[in-house]
């Protein structure tokens, strides 16, 4: 009789359900995180077990785990989710019993698990980007100290004349330090942040779609890179503008009888996606492709509107060229080694 399985992820400790066809809990149990727990629960069921889990805090272990061990992981969006089984009654065992039983009707709202390269390349380009940040906090961290004490200066503090002059100032034991100590932490930010530019010039050179998107204005190799690596495998969305609602970048909708309003972008999906695509737009704005359409929409509506709607054009041009490049990959013959 098939089975199926419900796992409620935390971060040390996960809810294990196990519902049968005719929709029994054959097992509701509490386990450590890890491997061996976890298999000593469910390892003895057969392969292509359908097993569903939240994409909560943590569950990058539990996918590998299950698709090593040839079970059917399904990975539940978790807000989508929450609205088809909401419950007067919440607690880890009831948790881990809906999603059994959702998956066991079908009706659970799946998202798609990302292959481990992917996952990986995502790691490195959001490792990168807040290395940079903590970059920016230490520089306006200096720039705070000096402006306290009235001094500042139009170029660039960081440089050999721009440190020069900070050395120079007369601030207080407790002042210089913090500035020292930030100066020592950007320091210590460049060697790591060029080692990692170097290995993703190496993936941009390897993927013919980064080629492909640096041809779109504002893009260049690092947002390619985070394009690619958070929209994953384009085949997943059947138009453009599937696309843009997955990102988040199409409005809110509410409707009651005939009275329809439209609201803000519903900021669902990749926020890592937005952002590198709201960076692109601020230079894609001034290009002479989109420079008339954002005159025209920033007129009527504003800036801030003006420049999302640049991002959403700027996603579905992305849109169409990636799923232009899929099929000439794939018609394209393998070369004779």
């Amino acid at each position: 009789m098939s089975v199926y399985v419900g796992i409620d992820v935390h971060r040390k400790r996960s809810q294990v359900a196990v519902v049968t066809e005719d929709g029994t809990v054959e097992l509701n149990k509490n386990v450590v995180n890890g491997s061996e727990p976890m298999l000593r629960l469910i390892g003895d069921l057969p392969a292509g077990t359908p097993v569903a889990f939240e994409a909560a805090f943590g569950w990058g272990w539990l996918a590998g785990l299950l698709e090593d061990y040839g079970f059917e992981a399904h990975l539940v969006h978790p807000l989508r989710c929450k609205a088809i089984a909401s419950a007067r009654l919440k607690n880890d065992k009831v948790d881990a019993a809906i999603l059994a039983q959702l998956l066991r009707a079908d009706l659970l709202p799946e998202a798609w698990i990302a292959p481990p390269a992917v996952r990986q390349l995502r790691a490195l380009l959001r490792h990168r980007t807040g290395l940079v940040r903590l970059g920016t906090q230490q520089r306006n961290r200096i720039h705070a100290v000096v402006a306290d004490f009235g001094y500042d200066r139009s170029g660039s503090y960081l440089s050999g004349p721009g440190r020069g002059w900070l050395a120079g100032l007369e601030l207080p034991a407790a002042s210089r330090e913090i500035v020292t100590d930030c100066l020592a932490v950007i320091d210590g930010l460049a060697p790591l942040t060029d080692r990692i530019d170097g290995e993703l010039r190496q993936h941009a050179k390897a993927d013919p779609r980064v080629k492909v998107l640096t041809t779109l204005p504002g893009v260049g190799q690092f947002t390619a890179l985070v394009i690619l690596a958070e929209i994953g495998d384009i085949t997943r969305f059947g138009s453009a503008r599937k696309l843009a609602s997955w990102a988040g970048l199409t409005p809110t909708v509410r409707g009651s009888d005939l009275t329809v309003r439209h609201g803000h972008i519903s900021k669902q999906g990749s926020a890592w996606l937005r952002w590198v695509l709201n960076q692109a737009a601020q230079t894609a704005k001034r290009s002479p492709e989109f420079a008339g359409t954002y005159a025209t929409i920033a007129q009527r509506r504003g800036k801030k509107i003006a420049t999302i709607a640049i991002s959403r054009k700027l996603l579905t041009r992305a849109w169409h060229l990636l799923s232009q490049l899929e099929p000439a990959e794939a018609s394209t013959p393998p070369r004779r080694p």
